[in-house]
């Protein structure tokens, strides 16, 4: 049987972390057996408290690195034939990893992204700042790679584990989405968009990224169109 790997980054979500490890599980990842691996990022807020009760395998961060870092351990764990990012939080519901999924296993895509930005599905209003941003990195990536992505800066990414694991990733915050992104179209990815829901939080809520996450997007996207 062939085996997906859910890759969880995780860096103080005490609220949320067993909901969205339930939603997980049961979720169907088109039958596949499930592999879930969790990474620690230097919780300090009772996170790590939970970790012995779950049956899951947890690396952990002695210091704060970001997701890019985290991702980076994740990936070199990873034994499944597929690989998917969730966050650890509840943004994204598990059940729209399926259609992504499929792509993979029919043989047409390498790599499949869910889109928050084409429509049928519940999403919840961006904060207008993180919307043009989010349009405006997806434009610059168009761009600079001649695609046609509308939701670069998604979370819910799914890749052939043969594809993923052969590109070195360098970045280790938020600029991972532009690094991965750029080494993938690079390299002639048939990379698939289709869309999934989005239950987006506030700051106050918990969410962690920020405008002058912005500025290294840019810098990523622009330096990997020329360097490896």
């Amino acid at each position: 049987m062939q085996k997906v790997t859910i890759l969880i980054p995780v860096f103080n979500e005490v609220s949320t972390l067993e909901q969205i490890l339930d939603k997980v599980e049961k979720a169907d990842f088109c039958g596949m057996e499930k592999e879930i691996i969790l990474i620690d990022d230097c919780s300090t807020d009772g996170t790590k408290d939970l970790y012995p009760k779950l049956p899951y395998k947890v690396l952990y961060h002695e210091v704060n690195q970001g997701k890019g870092a985290a991702l980076r351990d994740g990936f070199k764990e990873a034994t499944g034939d597929i690989i998917v990012i969730q966050d650890a939080d509840l943004e994204y519901d598990p059940v729209d990893y399926k259609p992504l999924i499929q792509l993979l296993l029919d043989g047409k895509a390498d790599v499949c992204y869910g889109t928050r930005l084409a429509g049928g599905k519940p999403s919840r209003s961006f904060m207008f700042t993180h919307l043009l941003g989010n349009k405006f990195l997806s434009l610059l990536t168009n761009i600079l790679y001649g695609s046609t992505l509308t939701d670069m800066e998604t979370c819910y990414k799914a890749f052939k584990a043969d594809f993923i694991k052969g590109i070195e990733i360098k970045s280790n915050r938020f600029d991972f989405e532009p690094e991965i992104t750029a080494k993938v179209l690079k390299r002639g990815a048939r990379l698939y968009e289709l869309p999934v829901s989005y239950y987006g939080r506030e700051f106050s809520e918990g969410k962690k990224i920020t405008w002058k996450d912005g500025f290294h997007a840019i810098k990523a996207l622009v330096k990997y169109r020329f360097v490896d």
